[in-house]
């Protein structure tokens, strides 16, 4: 909740959103994404190598990552920023 009072917002409408979204998504384990950690540490190179299991994961489900995290930008996976999802949602 740091970065949500960091950036203005109200900390119990953040976690209110983060529920909302955990509802939506599946936590998936390291079964479905390890065979892609060589590609993945490969493609993040020495800009973020912790952050493999992000990129693995959506090597090996094809989709793209929500992030702010400019370590991810130019990995081949398609990125979206909040602003950008907020731009797509008309919000």
């Amino acid at each position: 909740m740091a970065l949500v009072v960091k950036r203005g917002g109200d900390p119990a409408k953040g976690l209110a959103s983060l529920r909302s979204m955990a509802a939506l998504g599946t936590i998936v384990s390291q079964d479905l994404y390890g065979d892609f950690e060589a590609e993945a540490r490969k493609r993040l190179g020495a800009r973020d190598p912790e952050d493999w299991p992000i990129l693995a994961a959506a090597l090996a489900l094809g989709c793209p990552i929500w992030t702010e995290d400019t370590d991810f930008f130019g990995c081949g996976v398609a990125t979206w920023t909040s602003a950008s999802i907020g731009s797509f949602l008309g919000q």
